[in-house]
């Protein structure tokens, strides 16, 4: 029995702290959600540029060989 005793002190006290979280409001949501589509959108750029360019070098070099 003890665990059961730790399980249900466990999740009282994260009902308890759930109570407390400040959940963020739809504006705040929206604006995050955009910040996190764009850097996704940056990073799969970034990443679409960097292959390309070292795509290139190994064709360069194997051309050369």
């Amino acid at each position: 029995m003890h665990i059961f005793e730790k399980t249900k002190e466990y999740l009282g006290g994260v009902s308890a702290e759930a109570k407390r979280v400040s959940w963020p409001g739809k504006r705040e949501l929206w604006e995050s959600t955009l910040v996190v589509i764009s850097f996704i959108f940056i990073l799969a750029v970034t990443t679409l540029v960097c292959d390309k360019v070292i795509e290139g070098f190994i064709r360069f070099v194997h051309a050369g060989a």
